[in-house]
């Protein structure tokens, strides 16, 4: 690794940058600045960045902006093409599997030339308009291979309306339209988003800027209209309690940490609201939910390695929150609500004695450990994520094999309480076999007789469908559709193996166009990847791809450790003293794509955002040379410096994930030897394109602003792409969207060298 310092005299190879000598990239000022920590001391140049009031830092960067539009003008046509054939295979004109709550059916639509959707609603009692009518089944009607008499007697209620998604129903409501709201705004973002049990009032918050700061309001139904009850820089989560009575929404702290929790009388002023909890750690988050049965309020404390509970009788909205289980160091836990054999029980989720954690419930009215069964008798071989609670059911998410899969609990009636447990065995539900992932999608009421479902894998489209519980039916309702003249049977997936250089076997993704890879050699290649946070990259399918694929592009999916693919012991083998291995892991699965032939350094593209982003400036120092171009999305690739502040948001949090170099040496030690943009020296470098916006609070603008001007002090051909108007998650509106995407896609096939 080159001095820390930087006392070497920057190299520039003009002959492997001819690009250079016709646009000349932007010049910035260095001024020194010291950062001293933990002995040692490191000169950064580019420091000034970081204000950004400057009008000497705007204008470096709409200098940036102006270098990467002239670099990029020859690939205008194939940009269009590519977001022509996007928008060309979106079923623009579409709408949303219809959902029943309460006494309504509520789905979303989009409508062509419109950026955002309408959030729309038609009643369920009666004839449905537009929509099938709602009868009762005689239990004699019933026979072997349908839905058991006792899950269809008034299962016609929860069958969903057939609705046009071209045509409104008779009788539909738009409850909220994003396209009027967003109007005058270059950015717009939902965060919040409620309707009251009663179906009267709806609690939403927008962000207009993308910082993450949303204006919470409420809107009565009834006449459309806001009430006075508004509240400002809210962080997003809030809900109705039960009753409609209150509204419990969280604010942040100076370091942008949801921290506080508030209950709002509605209709009072927002000013009289009471803070119900507030949570002094740095290091932890609060949130609030229901429970499925609306019978408690539930708050969750979390860190990433410790979690604690509260709950609140939401008959007594008012109380004081009680304490489930007092948080425990490298404990987390989470709770759900259940009713098992007539006892209120809570159902919870915790590590506290296997890593990929167990289920036990506990009295509700007592819930210490000692009062604990086991749900599940033998988890092996499952890593448990989440438990929804319904009257009759306990649903779970879990991973097994490293794909996410839904199973399913029975729970015993009342009027059986003999059996040796209340529970049955954990049976799989299974849209599909192979290589793909069912997904549940929200538990929905506490009395129903189907959950909703989702099936997808890398080749096959969004399928959604209904799960009858008590036969075990799966009920088709909705496919994601791909327009044009595409043929799916032409593209083809599957898993292969590379092998990490400690020895572990790191999972890959591929999906490809089988007409379209060459009869001999390598092909142009994708290779993405994340690997942190305990996040799995699940296959799914994307039309966006499409434009890759056709163009003869292998996509490939690195399931490199940080991530949780495989398991608790994924994640942890991937963070803190370990964060290395997902860097090597990547390098692995690159150098096997290439010694397998499947691709070649000059045809292989490494992509990855955010925290990926980091391990994208990190496989650009340590192998290089493995790649043709390197897309880096609002990339943590000033990893060190950031997390030695912790005034910026997230940076205490963040310490459970990567260390903390503010307070231990080693950590900063550790850091130091991977942080990208300290690590930057005299090598050849791939093409690089950082994408990045002005308002994201979660990555600031000046990492991937500082690491580009450093990259081309050594000689890097790296561009920067900013958005002024929009934050961590990119542009609002599906339309600017695709337009990103496309530039993005461009990029990479002229970098993989397909013309």
């Amino acid at each position: 690794m080159r001095n820390q310092e930087h006392s070497a005299q920057p190299i520039h190879d003009e002959s492997s940058h001819e690009q250079f000598s016709q646009v000349q990239p932007p010049q910035a000022k260095q001024v020194p600045y010291e950062r001293v920590f933990q002995g040692h001391t490191f000169v950064d140049p580019y420091e000034w960045l970081r204000d950004a009031e400057s009008p000497e830092v705007l204008n470096h960067l709409e200098a940036e902006t102006e270098y990467t539009q002239q670099r990029t003008a020859h690939l205008a046509g194939l940009r269009s093409t590519i977001y022509n054939e996007i928008r060309d295979r979106v079923k623009e004109t579409d709408m949303s599997v219809p959902t029943r709550y309460g006494d309504w059916w509520y789905f979303g639509r989009t409508t062509e030339g419109k950026s955002y959707g309408q959030h729309c609603r038609v009643p369920a009692a009666g004839n449905v308009p537009g929509g099938k009518p709602v009868r009762t089944v005689p239990a004699d009607e019933v026979t072997a291979g349908t839905r058991a008499a006792d899950d269809i007697r008034e299962n016609e209620a929860w069958i969903p309306p057939e609705i046009s998604a071209d045509t409104p129903a008779p009788e539909e409501e738009v409850i909220f339209d994003e396209n009027v709201e967003a109007e005058g705004h270059e950015f717009f973002s939902l965060g919040s988003f409620d309707v009251s049990r009663d179906g009267t009032r709806l609690l939403y918050a927008v962000d207009t800027t993308g910082d993450e700061r949303y204006t919470l309001k409420i809107r009565d139904l009834t006449t459309g209209e806001d009430l006075a009850d508004e509240v400002p820089e809210t962080f997003a989560g809030a809900i109705f309690d039960p009753s409609n009575q209150y509204v419990f929404y969280i604010t942040v702290d100076e370091a942008w940490r949801p921290h506080k929790i508030w209950r709002h009388a509605i209709g009072t002023d927002t000013a009289d609201d009471v803070c119900i909890f507030t949570e002094p750690d740095r290091h932890f988050n609060v949130g609030i939910g229901c429970a499925t049965s609306e019978k408690y309020l539930i708050l969750m404390v979390t860190s990433s390695t410790s979690s604690e509970a509260w709950v609140i009788d939401a008959a007594t909205p008012t109380d004081d929150p009680r304490l489930v289980w007092k948080r425990q160091d490298k404990v987390e836990y989470s709770i759900a609500h259940a009713v098992v054999g007539g006892e209120d029980r809570f159902l919870i989720t915790h590590n506290r004695d296997r890593d990929d954690f167990d289920i036990v419930d506990v009295p509700a009215r007592d819930p210490r450990l000692e009062g604990a069964r086991r749900v599940i008798d033998s988890p092996e071989g499952k890593h448990i994520q989440g438990v929804y609670a319904l009257k009759h059911h306990i649903l779970v998410a879990y991973r097994e094999d490293g794909l996410q899969k839904t199973g399913i609990i029975a729970i015993a009636p009342a009027e059986q309480p003999g059996h040796r447990s209340p529970y049955s065995t954990l049976t799989p539900i299974s849209m599909r076999d192979g290589f793909g992932t069912t997904q549940l999608l929200g538990a929905g009421q506490w009395e129903q007789p189907c959950v909703r479902i989702a099936y997808g894998s890398l080749i096959t489209p969004a399928e959604i469908a209904d799960y009858y519980m008590a036969s075990g039916e799966i009920v088709p309702l909705k496919k994601q559709q791909v327009q044009g003249d595409v043929d799916l049977s032409k593209y083809d997936h599957k898993r292969i193996w590379a092998t990490a250089k400690d020895g572990t076997r790191i999972p890959v993704s591929l999906v490809w166009r089988t007409d379209k890879q060459p009869a001999t050699g390598a092909a142009p290649t994708v290779l993405y990847g994340y690997g942190s946070y305990e996040i799995s990259e699940d296959p799914r399918f994307s039309i966006a791809r499409l434009s890759l694929l056709d163009r003869g592009v292998v996509f490939a999916v690195a399931h490199v450790r940080g991530g949780g693919e495989m398991g608790r012991h994924w994640y942890e083998q991937g963070k803190m003293l370990q964060k290395k291995n997902t860097f090597t892991d990547f390098i692995a699965v690159a150098q096997h794509l290439i010694d397998e032939g499947i691709s070649s350094p000059e045809s292989l593209v490494a992509q990855g955002g955010s925290a990926g982003g980091l391990l994208m400036g990190a496989i650009a120092n340590m192998a290089g040379h493995l790649f043709a171009g390197v897309l880096a999305i609002v990339p943590f690739v000033d990893a060190l410096t950031s997390i030695l502040k912790p005034e910026l948001p997230l940076t205490t949090q963040e310490w459970e994930e990567w260390g903390d170099p503010y307070h231990d040496p080693e950590v900063y030690a550790y850091m130091r030897e991977y942080s990208p943009y300290e690590n930057i020296r005299e090598q050849r470098y791939p093409q690089i394109l950082a994408v990045t916006s002005f308002h994201d609070t979660r990555v600031l603008y000046v990492e991937p602003a500082k690491w580009v001007l450093r990259l081309r002090d050594y000689g890097a051909d790296a561009m920067l792409k900013i958005d002024m108007a929009a934050g961590h998650g990119g542009a609002s509106g599906r339309y600017k969207a695709w337009e990103d995407t496309a530039f993005e896609y461009a990029w990479i096939l002229d970098v993989a060298g397909i013309k």
